[in-house]
């Protein structure tokens, strides 16, 4: 049987989207893993096996999902099949014999089972029912052989990153040169031990023996010149090379869909950014290093051969059966990295919930099950830990045995030549400092297997990132008639944050918002308002139907001369670690003064901002000065009116305020919507009721369109807010 193809998950949502990868492969197609990952519909709590299974169908697979009982698995399932793994988890069974289960699991492996530790894993317990577990048969069907729309195409990978070296071929070339004269110099050196012994000790010749120590001490100061010369020269050129590849990776990240960041965590995106020193080392250090010492070792050795054949085949088996050691755990080690860097994950954004939400963890008096939680997480992470200290005393241990036994066996050999006369005592002194520089040509070329195996297994990690498709594609194109305000018109739009099978989130929006007039959308919690607007920002894409800006389909509209007409306050919108005034003129170099003091005077801000020791240049945020909800949230609105946008958009954007605040600001905002066309979600009365348009929202629906009066009268859906809402009032 040919050996099963495996791949690693890239993150632990991507169990079953990996599985999947596996078996295309098996059947003869590499697949790009965000292809599957769109198919299978992946988010950020992962996929389910219905989810695989739409997945699978639409990539050219019949399946079958399917409960059943270990016997009927083992004898008449089709292998290979997806199994549903204690009940949290996807792999693959491709592989039955009479005693072992044959398995790839994406987090851990190729590895294998008995049938009792499978049965015990894969088996749902169920009272008075058959032992049973579930699992996806796949078969493919010719179109899974016809589609050639999401093979995989590698656009990264080490080529990608070797680019950044090209602007420091300056740094090369004198790196390069103080490599080969410290080269030199170790050439020269056993050479000299050799003559001050055979010449100047038997002759006894102390002249000469001053002229070598000299000459030894003039190369040791030279040497360290040189190293000190490589240092400086690698640091600058780390720190440049450092800085670009983490910008371009930002700059990337900056490119992609807002629907990336629902399914990834910070955890997730910050440990890929730690990724990025392995391949910056291995890039600036390692490939150089590397290098030199294949080139150092191969003259050593032949120096080695010319002085004793003999002594250079003990060394040459020696350091073969020392590299077989190593590249026997390389599988090891990476399997650890994974599950290291899964962990890591975890640990990221425990910590990350923890620091943030604190002070609701201390409202809530569950510090010591929050603890807990940490505290589980780390003791798997130290368990991790141990498994990696394990394998490297196993692979130390291993080294260091076949290290020593090699050297005593050269020491042994270099003296029997001596004392056979076939070697001069001076001959095996500088023998010795050859083997001793081989050795650690021989770690240094261990380490840039270990490099090598880190920067790939990064690399793979940010690939994904690098090769996703970028928000703004070349279809994308500012059409003529965005140079003039038009009415923004819903087509029969629905909407799903899911698979086919998730609920519509909004069903048939038929929507016409009017140009220049406030429309405010009104409902229930859940009811489908962020969404629509989230739709508006083109933060996802409408599953069926348009959105047009007069007769364009946004879709046709580049996103940021789209976002250039809106300004917006969400519920998610975010105030950033900085002063007063760069949070509310976000992104501009020179802020008009003017223009911000009466942003600040219309959010009704500008009293407590300017009651502030240094006014506008208070720095608030994560690590500035402490603001209640609604002075973050008066900032947020100052921020919106400063942009003086086209469109505007305010999303439950006074719901923090106190009754006195919110009338002013309301009072003041209707005299700045003039000649605007503003959206309005939100649930006061107060804030909707001067609205042009009011629409109403239920369960993803539009049940009513009209104004207040109308709406009032009509005495439907909205009256019933209306008359809620009074109901709570009095």
């Amino acid at each position: 049987m040919k050996k099963f193809p495996f791949y690693f998950q890239l993150d632990q949502m991507d169990c079953g989207a990996t599985c999947l990868r596996m078996i295309a492969k098996y059947y003869g197609k590499s697949l790009a893993i965000e292809k599957i990952r769109e198919k299978c519909y992946v988010g950020r709590d992962g996929v389910s096996l219905l989810g695989i299974s739409d997945g699978a169908e639409n990539l050219g697979f019949h399946t079958l999902a399917v409960r059943l009982s270990y016997d009927v698995l083992a004898n008449e399932a089709p292998l290979p099949c997806i199994l549903y793994w204690r009940e949290k988890h996807f792999l693959i069974l491709y592989k039955v014999t009479k005693n072992k289960l044959y398995l790839a699991d994406p987090a851990i492996g190729l590895i294998t089972y008995t049938p009792e530790e499978f049965k015990k894993a894969w088996i749902i317990p169920k009272a008075n029912e058959t032992p049973e577990g579930f699992a996806l048969m796949l078969e493919p069907t010719p179109a899974f052989y016809e589609d050639e729309d999401n093979v995989e195409t590698k656009k990264s990978g080490i080529r990608h990153y070797l680019k950044y070296l090209r602007p420091y071929k300056k740094y090369y070339f004198h790196l390069i040169l103080s490599l080969t004269v410290a080269t030199v110099i170790s050439l020269l050196l056993p050479f000299l031990t050799q003559s001050m012994v055979d010449v100047g000790i038997n002759n006894q010749d102390v002249d000469f023996v001053y002229i070598v120590l000299i000459a030894q001490i003039v190369l040791f100061l030279s040497s360290k010149s040189g190293e000190f010369v490589r240092g400086w020269i690698s640091f600058h050129m780390i720190s440049k090379v450092n800085v670009t590849i983490l910008s371009d990776f930002l700059v990337k990240l900056m490119k992609l869909p807002v629907a990336y960041f629902d399914r990834k965590t910070p955890g997730d995106i910050l440990k890929r950014i730690e990724d990025h020193e392995r391949i910056q080392l291995f890039l600036t250090t390692t490939l150089v290093h590397f290098a030199f010492s294949l080139m150092s070792m191969v003259i050593f050795g032949g120096i080695l051969a010319y002085y004793s054949i003999g002594l250079f085949l003990i060394f040459a088996v020696g350091s073969l059966l020392y590299f077989t050691w190593i590249f026997s755990l390389l599988a090891k080690r990476k399997v650890l990295d994974y599950r290291n860097f899964d962990q890591a994950v975890l640990s990221e954004n425990n910590t990350i919930e923890l620091v943030t939400g604190m002070q609701e963890i201390k409202l809530q008096n569950c510090e010591r099950q929050k603890r807990w939680e940490w505290e589980k997480i780390q003791a798997k992470k130290f368990k991790l830990g141990i498994d990696g200290v394990r394998l490297g005393q196993i692979e130390q241990t291993g080294s260091s045995i076949l290290y020593e036994v090699k050297n005593i066996l050269l020491t042994f050999y270099a003296a029997m030549l001596v004392i056979q006369g076939e070697m001069t005592l001076g001959m095996m002194l500088a023998v010795q400092y050859i083997v001793g520089q081989l050795n650690w040509m021989t770690v240094d070329i261990i380490r840039f297997v270990h490099d090598t195996q880190n920067a790939q297994l990064s690399i793979s990690r940010l690939s994904e990132i690098h090769e996703m498709p970028n928000e703004e594609t070349e279809e994308s194109v500012l059409d003529a008639e965005m140079e003039r305000v038009q009415d923004i018109v819903f087509e029969n739009v629905s909407f799903q944050y899911g698979g086919p099978r998730s609920k519509m989130v909004l069903e048939d929006i038929n929507l016409r918002i009017p140009h220049n007039k406030v429309t405010a959308i009104v409902g229930t919690s859940g009811s489908g308002k962020t969404t629509l607007l989230s739709l508006l920002l083109k933060s996802y894409k409408v599953t069926h139907g348009a959105i047009k800006f007069g007769k364009s389909n946004i879709n046709n509209i580049s996103f940021k001369s789209w976002r250039k007409k809106f300004a917006c306050v969400t519920q998610q919108s975010f105030i950033f670690s900085d002063t007063i005034a760069r949070n509310i003129a976000v992104g501009e170099e020179i802020i008009d003064k003017k223009r911000m003091k009466e942003a600040t005077l219309t959010a009704n801000i500008r009293d407590f901002i300017e009651e502030l020791p240094i006014e506008y240049n208070t720095k608030i945020g994560a690590n500035g000065v402490g603001l209640s909800q609604g002075q973050k949230q008066r900032i947020l609105l100052a921020r919106a009116v400063y942009k003086n946008p086209e469109i505007l958009l305010l999303d439950e954007a006074t719901n923090s305020l106190d009754a006195n605040n919110e009338r002013v600001i309301i009072n003041n905002l209707n005299e700045f919507f003039k000649g605007k066309t503003v959206v309005v979600v939100a649930h006061r009365l107060s804030t909707v009721k001067d609205a042009d348009q009011i629409v109403v929202l239920e369960k993803g629906k539009i049940v009513e369109v009209g104004n207040h009066e109308s709406l009032i009268k009509s005495k439907g859906a909205y009256f019933n807010l209306v008359k809620n809402q009074l109901e709570l009032a009095s």
